[in-house]
């Protein structure tokens, strides 16, 4: 099965742009509440499998979309990581 990630937001309508903005492109999207461990200014989180990370990134870049972050479920225990530029994009 493949990872699930999450884009994290500040704000509700910059969500509902980015929603939107995937949703043309057709990636696979769910809307997701956000998770209490990322500290985000909105409660709604999309989330991605991690195929379209790349492909999500650039969407975002070039739309200027504002996001929180990119964040994956850690490895150990419960909570979620942030990912970086670098780890995204080496996969």
């Amino acid at each position: 099965m493949e990872e699930e990630l999450l884009l994290a937001f500040d704000s509700t309508q910059q969500a509902l742009r980015a929603e939107m903005l995937l949703e043309y492109a057709e990636i696979e999207i769910d809307i997701f509440p956000t998770p209490k461990e990322i500290t985000a200014g909105c409660a709604m989180s999309i989330q991605f499998y991690r195929s379209a990370l790349d492909e999500v990134r650039v969407l975002v870049e070039e739309q200027n979309v504002e996001i929180r972050g990119i964040f994956a479920k850690a490895v150990e225990g419960a909570g979620y990581v942030e990912i970086t530029e670098k780890e995204g994009f080496d996969d």
